[in-house]
Protein backbone atom coordinates (compact mmCIF):
# COMPACT_ATOMS: atom_id res chain seq x y z
CA UNK A 1 0.00 0.00 0.00
CA UNK A 2 1.38 3.45 -0.68
CA UNK A 3 2.25 5.05 2.62
CA UNK A 4 1.97 8.20 1.17
CA UNK A 5 -1.78 8.26 -0.09
CA UNK A 6 -2.53 6.85 3.16
CA UNK A 7 -0.58 9.64 4.86
CA UNK A 8 -2.35 12.03 3.06
CA UNK A 9 -6.48 10.60 3.29
CA UNK A 10 -5.67 11.17 7.05
CA UNK A 11 -4.43 14.77 6.74
CA UNK A 12 -7.33 15.48 4.56
CA UNK A 13 -10.07 13.87 5.77
CA UNK A 14 -9.28 14.12 9.41
CA UNK A 15 -8.09 17.23 10.10
CA UNK A 16 -7.22 18.20 13.42
CA UNK A 17 -9.82 19.39 15.96
CA UNK A 18 -7.59 22.40 16.81
CA UNK A 19 -4.62 24.68 15.80
CA UNK A 20 -2.07 24.97 18.46
CA UNK A 21 0.75 27.69 18.35
CA UNK A 22 3.65 26.55 17.21
CA UNK A 23 4.85 26.29 21.36
CA UNK A 24 1.76 24.47 22.27
CA UNK A 25 3.87 21.43 22.45
CA UNK A 26 5.64 22.74 25.71
CA UNK A 27 3.15 25.16 26.66
CA UNK A 28 2.01 25.05 30.58
CA UNK A 29 -1.72 23.01 30.83
CA UNK A 30 -4.41 25.21 31.90
CA UNK A 31 -5.10 25.99 35.30
CA UNK A 32 -7.33 23.05 37.25
CA UNK A 33 -6.17 20.57 34.90
CA UNK A 34 -3.85 18.00 35.10
CA UNK A 35 -0.72 17.64 32.66
CA UNK A 36 -2.29 15.38 29.83
CA UNK A 37 -5.69 16.36 30.34
CA UNK A 38 -7.17 17.95 27.26
CA UNK A 39 -8.03 21.38 27.42
CA UNK A 40 -11.53 23.04 27.19
CA UNK A 41 -11.48 23.61 23.24
CA UNK A 42 -10.86 20.15 22.10
CA UNK A 43 -14.34 19.60 23.26
CA UNK A 44 -15.87 21.16 20.47
CA UNK A 45 -17.38 19.74 17.69
CA UNK A 46 -16.10 19.39 14.24
CA UNK A 47 -17.71 19.24 10.77
CA UNK A 48 -16.01 15.58 11.00
CA UNK A 49 -17.86 14.95 14.39
CA UNK A 50 -21.03 16.54 12.70
CA UNK A 51 -20.47 13.83 10.01
CA UNK A 52 -19.86 10.97 11.26
CA UNK A 53 -23.05 11.36 13.58
CA UNK A 54 -25.21 11.24 10.42
CA UNK A 55 -23.57 8.32 9.18
CA UNK A 56 -24.23 6.30 11.81
CA UNK A 57 -28.29 6.78 10.95
CA UNK A 58 -27.64 6.02 7.30
CA UNK A 59 -29.02 2.76 5.97
CA UNK A 60 -26.76 -0.17 5.82
CA UNK A 61 -26.17 0.16 1.89
CA UNK A 62 -26.01 3.77 1.89
CA UNK A 63 -23.25 3.37 4.94
CA UNK A 64 -21.33 0.75 3.08
CA UNK A 65 -21.29 2.29 -0.17
CA UNK A 66 -19.49 5.46 1.93
CA UNK A 67 -16.59 2.94 3.93
CA UNK A 68 -15.97 0.85 0.36
CA UNK A 69 -15.29 4.46 -1.41
CA UNK A 70 -12.96 5.13 1.25
CA UNK A 71 -11.12 1.84 1.39
CA UNK A 72 -10.72 1.76 -2.45
CA UNK A 73 -9.69 5.28 -1.83
CA UNK A 74 -6.65 3.67 0.07
CA UNK A 75 -5.44 1.64 -2.92
CA UNK A 76 -5.81 4.39 -5.60
CA UNK A 77 -4.68 8.23 -5.92
CA UNK A 78 -7.28 8.30 -8.26
CA UNK A 79 -10.61 8.51 -6.10
CA UNK A 80 -8.43 10.39 -3.42
CA UNK A 81 -9.67 14.02 -4.75
CA UNK A 82 -13.76 13.14 -5.21
CA UNK A 83 -13.12 11.68 -1.36
CA UNK A 84 -11.06 14.57 0.05
CA UNK A 85 -13.58 16.95 -1.57
CA UNK A 86 -16.59 14.86 -0.11
CA UNK A 87 -15.37 14.90 3.17
CA UNK A 88 -13.25 18.08 3.79
CA UNK A 89 -15.52 20.82 1.97
CA UNK A 90 -15.90 22.55 5.04
CA UNK A 91 -12.31 22.24 6.54
CA UNK A 92 -10.03 23.21 2.90
CA UNK A 93 -7.56 26.00 5.22
CA UNK A 94 -6.64 23.10 8.07
CA UNK A 95 -3.30 22.74 8.52
CA UNK A 96 -1.43 19.20 8.56
CA UNK A 97 0.86 20.46 11.45
CA UNK A 98 -2.08 21.53 14.22
CA UNK A 99 -2.03 18.43 15.99
CA UNK A 100 -2.77 18.23 19.78
CA UNK A 101 -0.37 18.21 22.49
CA UNK A 102 -0.34 15.95 25.52
CA UNK A 103 2.34 14.90 27.72
CA UNK A 104 3.48 11.10 27.94
CA UNK A 105 5.40 9.02 30.24
CA UNK A 106 8.52 9.89 27.78
CA UNK A 107 8.19 13.80 27.24
CA UNK A 108 5.50 15.19 24.42
CA UNK A 109 3.73 13.31 23.11
CA UNK A 110 1.09 13.97 20.04
CA UNK A 111 -2.25 13.00 19.79
CA UNK A 112 -2.28 10.28 16.16
CA UNK A 113 -4.64 10.96 13.38
CA UNK A 114 -7.93 9.26 13.36
CA UNK A 115 -9.26 7.91 10.17
CA UNK A 116 -7.37 4.24 10.21
CA UNK A 117 -8.76 3.71 13.55
CA UNK A 118 -12.44 4.50 12.49
CA UNK A 119 -11.68 2.75 9.51
CA UNK A 120 -10.19 -0.10 11.59
CA UNK A 121 -13.25 0.26 14.41
CA UNK A 122 -15.78 0.40 11.56
CA UNK A 123 -14.53 -2.58 9.61
CA UNK A 124 -14.86 -4.94 12.87
CA UNK A 125 -18.25 -3.49 13.55
CA UNK A 126 -19.41 -5.10 10.52
CA UNK A 127 -19.49 -8.26 13.08
CA UNK A 128 -22.14 -6.66 15.55
CA UNK A 129 -23.75 -5.47 12.76
CA UNK A 130 -24.22 -9.54 11.44
CA UNK A 131 -25.33 -10.22 15.11
CA UNK A 132 -28.61 -7.66 14.75
CA UNK A 133 -29.30 -9.95 11.75
CA UNK A 134 -29.32 -13.39 13.32
CA UNK A 135 -31.47 -11.27 16.69
CA UNK A 136 -34.18 -10.29 14.26
CA UNK A 137 -34.46 -13.05 11.54
CA UNK A 138 -37.42 -14.42 13.99
CA UNK A 139 -39.02 -12.26 13.55
CA UNK A 140 -40.44 -11.98 9.54
CA UNK A 141 -39.22 -15.84 9.17
CA UNK A 142 -41.02 -17.45 12.13
CA UNK A 143 -44.90 -16.87 10.47
CA UNK A 144 -43.55 -18.16 6.98
CA UNK A 145 -42.49 -21.57 8.64
CA UNK A 146 -45.93 -21.84 10.70
CA UNK A 147 -48.12 -20.41 7.62
CA UNK A 148 -49.80 -23.33 5.94
CA UNK A 149 -47.52 -23.66 2.78
CA UNK A 150 -44.35 -23.27 4.59
CA UNK A 151 -41.15 -25.44 3.43
CA UNK A 152 -40.47 -25.98 6.55
CA UNK A 153 -43.27 -26.41 8.84
CA UNK A 154 -43.06 -26.06 12.63
CA UNK A 155 -45.07 -25.84 15.57
CA UNK A 156 -45.22 -22.75 17.69
CA UNK A 157 -43.07 -25.10 20.42
CA UNK A 158 -40.58 -25.59 17.78
CA UNK A 159 -40.09 -22.28 16.65
CA UNK A 160 -39.63 -21.08 20.45
CA UNK A 161 -36.37 -23.32 20.32
CA UNK A 162 -35.24 -21.99 17.07
CA UNK A 163 -35.62 -18.63 18.71
CA UNK A 164 -34.25 -19.54 22.11
CA UNK A 165 -30.99 -21.43 20.90
CA UNK A 166 -28.87 -18.81 19.94
CA UNK A 167 -28.32 -18.25 23.79
CA UNK A 168 -27.06 -21.18 24.11
CA UNK A 169 -25.03 -20.84 21.31
CA UNK A 170 -23.26 -17.90 23.17
CA UNK A 171 -22.03 -19.91 25.68
CA UNK A 172 -20.63 -22.09 23.52
CA UNK A 173 -18.75 -19.63 21.18
CA UNK A 174 -17.20 -16.62 23.86
CA UNK A 175 -14.88 -18.70 25.43
CA UNK A 176 -13.02 -20.27 22.56
CA UNK A 177 -13.21 -17.12 20.38
CA UNK A 178 -11.51 -15.54 23.70
CA UNK A 179 -8.78 -17.68 24.41
CA UNK A 180 -8.23 -17.76 20.07
CA UNK A 181 -8.04 -14.06 20.09
CA UNK A 182 -4.76 -14.20 22.83
CA UNK A 183 -3.48 -17.39 20.84
CA UNK A 184 -3.58 -16.33 17.63
CA UNK A 185 -4.13 -12.84 17.35
CA UNK A 186 -7.38 -10.67 17.55
CA UNK A 187 -7.62 -9.63 14.01
CA UNK A 188 -7.20 -13.41 12.33
CA UNK A 189 -9.96 -14.50 14.81
CA UNK A 190 -12.43 -12.06 14.27
CA UNK A 191 -11.94 -12.45 10.75
CA UNK A 192 -12.83 -16.06 11.08
CA UNK A 193 -15.84 -15.06 12.63
CA UNK A 194 -17.13 -14.90 9.52
CA UNK A 195 -16.79 -18.38 8.50
CA UNK A 196 -19.58 -20.06 11.00
CA UNK A 197 -21.42 -16.96 10.67
CA UNK A 198 -21.53 -18.11 6.41
CA UNK A 199 -21.80 -21.78 7.03
CA UNK A 200 -25.10 -21.06 9.81
CA UNK A 201 -26.66 -19.27 6.89
CA UNK A 202 -25.69 -21.54 3.95
CA UNK A 203 -27.26 -24.19 6.54
CA UNK A 204 -30.86 -22.49 6.82
CA UNK A 205 -30.81 -21.71 3.14
CA UNK A 206 -30.54 -25.41 1.96
CA UNK A 207 -32.53 -26.62 5.52
CA UNK A 208 -35.19 -28.93 5.00
CA UNK A 209 -36.05 -30.33 8.54
CA UNK A 210 -36.29 -28.41 11.72
CA UNK A 211 -33.09 -29.57 12.92
CA UNK A 212 -31.46 -28.10 10.61
CA UNK A 213 -32.63 -25.06 11.36
CA UNK A 214 -31.78 -26.03 15.52
CA UNK A 215 -27.83 -26.81 14.32
CA UNK A 216 -27.62 -23.76 12.32
CA UNK A 217 -29.01 -21.20 15.18
CA UNK A 218 -26.39 -22.47 17.67
CA UNK A 219 -23.41 -21.90 15.02
CA UNK A 220 -25.00 -18.58 15.34
CA UNK A 221 -25.32 -18.34 18.32
CA UNK A 222 -21.77 -19.71 19.42
CA UNK A 223 -20.48 -16.72 16.82
CA UNK A 224 -22.28 -14.36 18.47
CA UNK A 225 -20.63 -14.88 21.29
CA UNK A 226 -17.24 -14.82 19.88
CA UNK A 227 -18.04 -11.46 18.60
CA UNK A 228 -19.26 -10.31 21.96
CA UNK A 229 -15.66 -11.11 23.50
CA UNK A 230 -13.21 -9.88 20.69
CA UNK A 231 -14.93 -7.12 18.64
CA UNK A 232 -15.14 -4.98 21.74
CA UNK A 233 -11.87 -5.95 22.77
CA UNK A 234 -10.09 -5.02 19.45
CA UNK A 235 -11.87 -1.44 19.17
CA UNK A 236 -10.19 -0.67 23.02
CA UNK A 237 -6.85 -2.06 22.59
CA UNK A 238 -6.88 -0.09 19.03
CA UNK A 239 -8.56 3.35 19.66
CA UNK A 240 -6.66 6.50 21.76
CA UNK A 241 -8.47 7.39 24.72
CA UNK A 242 -10.22 10.73 23.14
CA UNK A 243 -12.07 8.34 20.77
CA UNK A 244 -12.63 5.50 22.82
CA UNK A 245 -15.94 5.66 23.82
CA UNK A 246 -16.93 7.35 20.41
CA UNK A 247 -16.16 3.75 18.65
CA UNK A 248 -17.14 1.47 21.10
CA UNK A 249 -20.47 2.81 21.28
CA UNK A 250 -20.72 1.88 17.69
CA UNK A 251 -21.01 -1.69 18.67
CA UNK A 252 -24.50 -1.10 19.94
CA UNK A 253 -25.55 0.77 17.24
CA UNK A 254 -24.76 -1.53 14.46
CA UNK A 255 -26.78 -4.34 16.31
CA UNK A 256 -29.69 -2.13 16.19
CA UNK A 257 -28.74 -1.35 12.39
CA UNK A 258 -28.76 -5.17 11.30
CA UNK A 259 -31.86 -5.45 13.73
CA UNK A 260 -33.60 -2.79 11.51
CA UNK A 261 -31.86 -4.28 8.26
CA UNK A 262 -33.72 -7.59 8.72
CA UNK A 263 -36.79 -5.52 10.03
CA UNK A 264 -36.87 -3.40 6.90
CA UNK A 265 -36.08 -6.46 4.13
CA UNK A 266 -37.48 -9.63 5.63
CA UNK A 267 -41.13 -8.71 5.12
CA UNK A 268 -40.42 -8.38 1.25
CA UNK A 269 -38.18 -11.42 0.59
CA UNK A 270 -38.39 -14.91 0.28
CA UNK A 271 -36.95 -17.28 2.91
CA UNK A 272 -34.49 -18.20 0.82
CA UNK A 273 -33.75 -14.39 0.04
CA UNK A 274 -33.73 -13.15 3.54
CA UNK A 275 -30.57 -15.75 4.12
CA UNK A 276 -28.91 -14.47 1.21
CA UNK A 277 -29.79 -11.23 1.86
CA UNK A 278 -27.96 -12.32 5.97
CA UNK A 279 -25.74 -14.33 4.57
CA UNK A 280 -23.49 -11.34 2.70
CA UNK A 281 -22.63 -9.53 5.32
CA UNK A 282 -20.12 -12.18 6.93
CA UNK A 283 -18.73 -11.84 3.60
CA UNK A 284 -18.24 -8.41 3.83
CA UNK A 285 -16.66 -8.41 7.30
CA UNK A 286 -14.44 -10.98 5.97
CA UNK A 287 -13.27 -9.03 3.15
CA UNK A 288 -12.91 -5.90 5.01
CA UNK A 289 -11.34 -7.05 8.05
CA UNK A 290 -8.66 -8.64 6.45
CA UNK A 291 -7.79 -5.14 4.15
CA UNK A 292 -8.53 -2.45 6.87
CA UNK A 293 -7.92 -3.51 10.17
CA UNK A 294 -3.89 -3.80 11.45
CA UNK A 295 -3.46 -6.68 14.71
CA UNK A 296 -3.64 -4.48 17.47
CA UNK A 297 -0.05 -3.27 19.32
CA UNK A 298 -1.37 -4.45 22.47
CA UNK A 299 -1.51 -8.38 21.08
CA UNK A 300 1.82 -7.79 19.33
CA UNK A 301 3.50 -6.55 22.74
CA UNK A 302 2.15 -9.58 24.43
CA UNK A 303 3.65 -11.96 21.72
CA UNK A 304 6.68 -10.75 22.01
CA UNK A 305 6.84 -8.69 18.58
CA UNK A 306 7.34 -5.16 19.38
CA UNK A 307 8.97 -4.50 15.82
CA UNK A 308 5.37 -5.13 14.84
CA UNK A 309 3.73 -3.24 17.81
CA UNK A 310 5.40 -0.15 16.62
CA UNK A 311 4.68 -0.30 12.93
CA UNK A 312 0.63 -1.31 14.19
CA UNK A 313 0.84 1.85 16.06
CA UNK A 314 2.47 4.06 13.12
CA UNK A 315 -0.50 2.48 10.93
CA UNK A 316 -3.42 3.54 13.80
CA UNK A 317 -2.07 7.08 14.71
CA UNK A 318 -0.05 8.43 11.49
CA UNK A 319 4.03 8.99 10.92
CA UNK A 320 4.34 12.32 12.57
CA UNK A 321 2.74 10.25 16.29
CA UNK A 322 5.40 9.74 18.84
CA UNK A 323 4.58 6.24 19.84
CA UNK A 324 7.37 5.83 22.69
CA UNK A 325 5.22 6.71 25.42
CA UNK A 326 2.10 5.10 24.09
CA UNK A 327 4.77 2.20 23.82
CA UNK A 328 6.31 2.37 27.25
CA UNK A 329 2.16 2.71 28.77
CA UNK A 330 1.52 -0.53 27.07
CA UNK A 331 4.15 -2.60 28.29
CA UNK A 332 3.72 -1.29 31.78
CA UNK A 333 0.53 -2.55 32.09
CA UNK A 334 1.18 -6.14 30.74
CA UNK A 335 3.41 -6.39 33.66
CA UNK A 336 0.92 -5.19 35.68
CA UNK A 337 -1.14 -8.01 34.26
CA UNK A 338 1.41 -10.75 34.52
CA UNK A 339 1.38 -10.10 38.46
CA UNK A 340 -1.92 -10.53 39.41
CA UNK A 341 -4.09 -13.82 38.85
CA UNK A 342 -7.30 -14.49 39.69
CA UNK A 343 -9.08 -17.61 40.95
CA UNK A 344 -12.78 -17.87 42.17
CA UNK A 345 -12.26 -17.77 45.81
CA UNK A 346 -11.25 -14.03 44.97
CA UNK A 347 -14.88 -13.24 43.90
CA UNK A 348 -16.49 -14.37 47.17
CA UNK A 349 -13.77 -12.77 49.54
CA UNK A 350 -13.68 -9.60 48.47
CA UNK A 351 -17.06 -7.21 49.45
CA UNK A 352 -16.31 -5.33 46.46
CA UNK A 353 -16.51 -7.98 43.85
CA UNK A 354 -19.40 -9.43 45.83
CA UNK A 355 -21.47 -6.27 45.77
CA UNK A 356 -20.43 -5.90 41.98
CA UNK A 357 -21.37 -9.00 40.76
CA UNK A 358 -25.21 -8.84 42.95
CA UNK A 359 -25.62 -5.43 40.63
CA UNK A 360 -24.20 -6.43 37.23
CA UNK A 361 -26.12 -10.13 37.80
CA UNK A 362 -29.36 -8.47 38.64
CA UNK A 363 -28.84 -6.01 35.85
CA UNK A 364 -28.44 -8.48 33.24
CA UNK A 365 -31.36 -10.77 35.05
CA UNK A 366 -33.92 -7.81 35.13
CA UNK A 367 -32.50 -6.94 31.32
CA UNK A 368 -33.55 -10.58 30.06
CA UNK A 369 -36.60 -10.63 32.41
CA UNK A 370 -37.78 -7.12 30.83
CA UNK A 371 -38.60 -9.37 27.79
CA UNK A 372 -37.12 -6.91 25.24
CA UNK A 373 -35.23 -9.94 23.26
CA UNK A 374 -39.10 -11.60 23.01
CA UNK A 375 -40.22 -8.58 21.30
CA UNK A 376 -37.02 -8.25 19.20
CA UNK A 377 -37.27 -12.24 18.17
CA UNK A 378 -41.67 -11.98 17.83
CA UNK A 379 -42.30 -8.06 16.79
CA UNK A 380 -43.86 -9.50 13.54
CA UNK A 381 -45.84 -12.17 15.15
CA UNK A 382 -46.85 -9.88 18.45
CA UNK A 383 -48.49 -6.88 16.25
CA UNK A 384 -50.41 -9.71 13.73
CA UNK A 385 -52.29 -10.70 16.69
CA UNK A 386 -52.94 -7.37 18.44
CA UNK A 387 -54.70 -6.41 14.89
CA UNK A 388 -53.66 -3.45 14.66
CA UNK A 389 -54.77 -0.91 12.17
CA UNK A 390 -50.64 0.13 10.60
CA UNK A 391 -49.20 -3.39 9.03
CA UNK A 392 -47.19 -5.81 11.15
CA UNK A 393 -44.18 -5.30 8.99
CA UNK A 394 -44.37 -1.38 9.32
CA UNK A 395 -44.79 -1.37 12.74
CA UNK A 396 -41.57 -3.83 13.09
CA UNK A 397 -39.76 -1.23 10.95
CA UNK A 398 -40.80 1.74 12.95
CA UNK A 399 -39.76 -0.28 16.14
CA UNK A 400 -36.01 -0.67 14.57
CA UNK A 401 -35.21 2.75 13.41
CA UNK A 402 -36.53 3.96 17.30
CA UNK A 403 -34.45 1.55 18.66
CA UNK A 404 -31.45 2.59 16.33
CA UNK A 405 -31.67 6.02 17.12
CA UNK A 406 -32.04 5.91 20.89
CA UNK A 407 -29.13 3.48 20.98
CA UNK A 408 -27.25 6.47 19.47
CA UNK A 409 -28.37 9.00 21.87
CA UNK A 410 -27.89 6.72 25.17
CA UNK A 411 -24.10 7.32 23.99
CA UNK A 412 -24.43 10.62 23.95
CA UNK A 413 -26.26 11.12 27.63
CA UNK A 414 -24.78 8.22 29.21
CA UNK A 415 -21.68 10.03 30.90
CA UNK A 416 -23.94 13.34 31.47
CA UNK A 417 -27.09 12.51 33.19
CA UNK A 418 -25.65 9.48 34.54
CA UNK A 419 -26.29 5.83 34.91
CA UNK A 420 -28.85 5.00 37.76
CA UNK A 421 -31.48 8.02 36.50
CA UNK A 422 -30.94 6.13 33.28
CA UNK A 423 -31.87 3.27 34.37
CA UNK A 424 -34.59 4.36 36.67
CA UNK A 425 -36.41 6.05 33.99
CA UNK A 426 -35.87 3.41 31.19
CA UNK A 427 -37.04 0.63 33.84
CA UNK A 428 -39.81 2.39 35.18
CA UNK A 429 -41.43 3.34 31.78
CA UNK A 430 -40.91 0.05 30.44
CA UNK A 431 -42.68 -1.25 32.85
CA UNK A 432 -45.99 0.99 31.98
CA UNK A 433 -45.59 0.50 28.17
CA UNK A 434 -45.98 -3.39 29.50
CA UNK A 435 -48.65 -3.06 31.86
CA UNK A 436 -50.43 -0.79 28.84
CA UNK A 437 -50.01 -3.24 26.23
CA UNK A 438 -50.80 -6.58 28.55
CA UNK A 439 -54.10 -4.57 29.10
CA UNK A 440 -54.85 -4.08 25.71
CA UNK A 441 -54.82 -7.59 24.82
CA UNK A 442 -56.53 -8.55 28.07
CA UNK A 443 -59.51 -6.64 26.61
CA UNK A 444 -58.68 -7.97 23.37
CA UNK A 445 -58.82 -11.84 24.72
CA UNK A 446 -61.96 -11.39 26.71
CA UNK A 447 -63.71 -10.42 23.52
CA UNK A 448 -63.58 -6.32 24.25
CA UNK A 449 -64.05 -4.20 21.19
CA UNK A 450 -60.66 -2.80 20.77
CA UNK A 451 -60.71 -1.16 17.36
CA UNK A 452 -60.46 2.28 18.94
CA UNK A 453 -57.34 1.77 20.51
CA UNK A 454 -55.38 0.11 17.84
CA UNK A 455 -52.46 2.09 17.70
CA UNK A 456 -51.91 1.33 21.80
CA UNK A 457 -49.46 -1.90 21.07
CA UNK A 458 -47.32 0.09 18.41
CA UNK A 459 -47.34 3.31 20.78
CA UNK A 460 -46.78 1.74 23.69
CA UNK A 461 -44.29 -1.01 22.03
CA UNK A 462 -42.55 1.90 20.39
CA UNK A 463 -41.49 4.12 24.07
CA UNK A 464 -40.80 0.85 25.06
CA UNK A 465 -38.23 0.19 22.89
CA UNK A 466 -36.78 4.04 22.58
CA UNK A 467 -37.14 4.14 26.78
CA UNK A 468 -34.70 0.55 26.66
CA UNK A 469 -32.49 2.18 24.16
CA UNK A 470 -31.93 4.66 26.28
CA UNK A 471 -31.28 3.09 29.25
CA UNK A 472 -31.38 -0.42 30.03
CA UNK A 473 -29.98 -1.80 26.67
CA UNK A 474 -26.56 -0.18 26.71
CA UNK A 475 -25.99 0.57 30.25
CA UNK A 476 -25.33 -2.70 32.01
CA UNK A 477 -22.24 -3.60 29.51
CA UNK A 478 -20.94 -0.19 30.25
CA UNK A 479 -21.47 -0.62 34.10
CA UNK A 480 -19.92 -4.54 33.49
CA UNK A 481 -16.55 -2.32 32.90
CA UNK A 482 -16.59 -0.46 35.73
CA UNK A 483 -17.97 -2.66 38.80
CA UNK A 484 -14.91 -5.18 38.52
CA UNK A 485 -11.37 -4.62 39.67
CA UNK A 486 -9.41 -5.15 36.88
CA UNK A 487 -7.39 -8.27 38.63
CA UNK A 488 -10.69 -10.28 38.61
CA UNK A 489 -12.76 -8.64 35.94
CA UNK A 490 -12.10 -11.46 33.39
CA UNK A 491 -13.54 -14.29 35.93
CA UNK A 492 -16.16 -12.48 37.17
CA UNK A 493 -17.75 -11.24 33.60
CA UNK A 494 -16.78 -14.93 32.10
CA UNK A 495 -19.05 -16.51 34.85
CA UNK A 496 -21.63 -13.46 34.94
CA UNK A 497 -21.72 -14.15 30.71
CA UNK A 498 -22.57 -17.88 31.51
CA UNK A 499 -25.64 -17.39 33.90
CA UNK A 500 -26.62 -14.53 31.72
CA UNK A 501 -26.99 -16.15 28.96
CA UNK A 502 -28.71 -19.00 30.36
CA UNK A 503 -31.51 -17.05 31.91
CA UNK A 504 -31.73 -15.37 28.35
CA UNK A 505 -32.53 -18.58 27.03
CA UNK A 506 -35.00 -19.33 29.70
CA UNK A 507 -37.08 -16.07 28.73
CA UNK A 508 -37.34 -16.95 25.18
CA UNK A 509 -37.83 -20.48 25.27
CA UNK A 510 -40.89 -20.27 28.23
CA UNK A 511 -42.32 -17.10 26.31
CA UNK A 512 -44.49 -19.75 23.64
CA UNK A 513 -45.25 -21.75 26.77
CA UNK A 514 -46.77 -18.78 28.60
CA UNK A 515 -48.50 -17.72 26.00
CA UNK A 516 -50.27 -21.57 25.87
CA UNK A 517 -50.59 -21.02 29.82
CA UNK A 518 -51.70 -17.50 30.00
CA UNK A 519 -52.39 -15.75 26.37
CA UNK A 520 -50.77 -12.24 25.55
CA UNK A 521 -52.19 -10.07 28.07
CA UNK A 522 -50.90 -11.78 31.13
CA UNK A 523 -47.66 -12.66 30.00
CA UNK A 524 -46.96 -9.21 29.32
CA UNK A 525 -47.69 -8.10 32.81
CA UNK A 526 -45.83 -10.46 34.24
CA UNK A 527 -42.66 -9.04 32.01
CA UNK A 528 -43.83 -5.67 33.20
CA UNK A 529 -43.53 -6.87 37.05
CA UNK A 530 -40.04 -7.74 36.44
CA UNK A 531 -39.54 -4.14 35.53
CA UNK A 532 -40.69 -2.56 38.68
CA UNK A 533 -38.59 -5.34 40.16
CA UNK A 534 -35.86 -3.73 38.67
CA UNK A 535 -36.58 -0.36 38.85
CA UNK A 536 -36.54 -1.31 42.84
CA UNK A 537 -33.38 -3.26 42.09
CA UNK A 538 -31.61 -0.35 41.01
CA UNK A 539 -32.72 2.06 43.58
CA UNK A 540 -31.25 0.56 46.46
CA UNK A 541 -28.59 -2.24 44.74
CA UNK A 542 -27.14 -0.35 41.73
CA UNK A 543 -24.14 2.19 42.61
CA UNK A 544 -23.73 5.54 40.57
CA UNK A 545 -20.42 5.62 38.76
CA UNK A 546 -20.79 8.94 36.92
CA UNK A 547 -17.76 10.87 37.09
CA UNK A 548 -15.91 8.56 39.37
CA UNK A 549 -12.60 6.82 38.71
CA UNK A 550 -12.32 2.79 38.74
CA UNK A 551 -10.39 3.08 42.35
CA UNK A 552 -13.83 5.61 43.80
CA UNK A 553 -15.65 2.99 42.33
CA UNK A 554 -14.08 0.17 44.36
CA UNK A 555 -13.39 2.30 47.21
CA UNK A 556 -17.57 2.62 47.36
CA UNK A 557 -18.46 -0.96 46.95
CA UNK A 558 -16.11 -1.89 49.75
CA UNK A 559 -17.60 0.48 52.17
CA UNK A 560 -14.38 3.05 52.44
CA UNK A 561 -14.74 6.90 52.81
CA UNK A 562 -15.62 8.42 49.63
CA UNK A 563 -11.51 10.23 48.24
CA UNK A 564 -11.89 14.01 48.35
CA UNK A 565 -13.49 14.79 45.29
CA UNK A 566 -10.69 17.34 44.34
CA UNK A 567 -8.06 15.21 44.49
CA UNK A 568 -9.43 13.27 41.22
CA UNK A 569 -9.68 15.76 38.39
CA UNK A 570 -12.25 15.51 35.74
CA UNK A 571 -10.49 15.32 33.70
CA UNK A 572 -8.69 11.92 34.78
CA UNK A 573 -12.27 10.69 35.52
CA UNK A 574 -13.13 11.46 31.86
CA UNK A 575 -10.28 9.48 30.85
CA UNK A 576 -11.36 6.21 32.82
CA UNK A 577 -14.72 6.55 32.07
CA UNK A 578 -13.87 6.46 28.22
CA UNK A 579 -11.74 3.18 29.29
CA UNK A 580 -14.29 1.42 30.84
CA UNK A 581 -17.37 2.08 27.84
CA UNK A 582 -14.87 -0.53 25.49
CA UNK A 583 -13.90 -2.99 28.15
CA UNK A 584 -12.42 -6.63 26.77
CA UNK A 585 -16.16 -8.22 27.93
CA UNK A 586 -19.04 -5.13 26.55
CA UNK A 587 -22.13 -6.57 25.90
CA UNK A 588 -24.00 -6.97 22.98
CA UNK A 589 -27.28 -7.43 23.55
Amino acid sequence: MDQGVFKQLDDSCFPPKRSPGPDAATAAPAPGTEPGAIGPDSAKMTSWDSYLAVATFLSSPEEFMGWFVGFVSLFSTNLLRPLRLALTSSNKNATKNSMLSVNGPKGTRREGKKFRQYAAALSTTIGPFAVGTVLAWTSPVLPMLQSENSRIPITADEGSWVGSLIAIGAIIGSIPAGKGADIFGRKPTIAALAVPFIISWAMIYFATTVWELYVARLIAGAVIGGVTATVPMYIGEIAESSIRGELGSYIQVKVTLGILYVYAIGPFVSYEGLAILCGIIPVIMFVLVLLVAPETPTYLLRSGRRKEAEHSLVLLRGHEYDIAGELEELQQQLEEEQKRSSKFKDLISSRATVRASIAVMGLLSFLSFSGINVLIFYAESIFKSSSSSISPQVSSIIIGVLQVKFTFASALLVDKAGRRVLLLISDSVMAVCLGCLGYFFWLQEHAVDVSAFSLIPLISLGVYISTFSLGFGPIPGVMMGELFSPDVKGLALGIVCVIASLLEFVVVKMYQNLLDWFDHGITFWIFAGFCVLGTVFVWFLVPETKNKTLQEIQNELSGKKKNNRKDNPKGNRKHQMMDSLTGDHAAIV
